[in-house]
């Protein structure tokens, strides 16, 4: 019952006491929910639907994200540009 146990808590945290990118994600998802039941009420195609929604999540969290912490992520230095 130790997974069971942890999922409890797990969600008791998230709801009791949500962390920051608890926060971002649930925004996210309701960014999602609005524009796919929008686009749903005005028959727009399921693709297009799907797509948009999606888009709209990625754009809130990415959004989001950045007010919570006051920055974008930082280059983690794998990048080799040529040095």
């Amino acid at each position: 019952m130790g997974l069971v146990n942890e999922l409890v808590d797990d969600v008791k945290g998230a709801v009791l006491d949500p962390t920051d990118e608890q926060k971002a994600i649930l925004l996210a998802i309701v960014a999602i929910i609005i524009v796919d039941r929008y686009a749903w009420y005005h028959d727009i195609p399921f693709v297009v639907q799907t797509t948009a929604a999606v888009g709209a999540g990625f754009l809130v969290f990415i959004l989001v994200s950045f007010l919570i912490s006051g920055q974008f992520p930082p280059d983690d230095g794998t990048d080799d540009e040529g040095n």
